[in-house]
Order: structure tokens, then sequence, then C-alpha cells
């Protein structure tokens, strides 16, 4: 097995349960981390044989572009697409944080992490 990490994908959003936040949008950070076997590929150097980084930022991209109310919501529709569309990946961790979200205090930002292994349900 190995690891394919995207770190710090940038997006602007619309996501929050407040109107304001739907409205006026905000900054995001987006962390993907997936387990596959890495093995062909590292022999190969072929891209069929491994885990495309560039689909799932596509993937994170336009699931961060579809409002949702909570941030463990997005992080689950773009797990659910990794499973979907990438069928080698075994495992996904991915992190959506808002950055200055709208709270009572000084906080830099807000992060929900959410990790699953392929068929694992949720209840």
């Amino acid at each position: 097995m190995g690891k394919v990490q995207l770190e710090n994908i940038k997006a602007y959003a619309h996501h929050g349960c407040l109107p304001q936040e739907t409205n006026i949008g905000s900054d995001y950070l987006v962390n993907v981390s997936v387990d596959t076997n890495l093995l062909k590929a590292s022999v190969s150097d072929e891209l069929k044989d491994t885990v495309d980084y560039v689909h799932i930022n596509r993937i994170v991209k336009q699931e961060m572009a579809i409002p949702s109310k909570l941030l463990e919501h997005v992080a689950k529709r773009i797990i659910d697409r990794i499973f979907t569309e990438l069928p080698t990946v075994a495992n996904a961790m991915v992190s959506v944080s808002k950055i200055n979200p709208p709270i009572n205090g000084d906080v830099e930002k807000v992060t929900v992490s959410l990790n699953l292994q392929r068929g694992q349900t949720v209840n």
C-alpha cells in the first residue's frame, strides 16, 4: 500500500448554516489522503497504474462548488466520489477547513476531517 496526498487545495465556496455564509462565501482549504497500491506504478511508470491526483483535485473543486450547511457533508461527498470514480482507492481521508470562520473569537480556521474505508457504511 501507499498514499497519494493533496495538501491545501484552495477553494472559495458558500458553505454554512448562517445566511451570510452562503451569500458571501469564504475561503477554504481541503486536504485529501488516499491509500492505494502504488507498487505497480512504481515499476511501470504509467499513470494508468496509479491514482491520478489531477482527478482528485477536480473532484474536490466540483464538490466544493455545491453549497452545503455542514463541512462534514462536503467531506463525505468528496469521499463518495473518490470511491466511485477511483476504484483502486481503499481508504480516503478528507479534511475541509473554513478560514476565518464567523464565530465569536479569534480563530484562524475550523477543520472537519472524515476518514472512511471503501465499503464502510454510515449509520
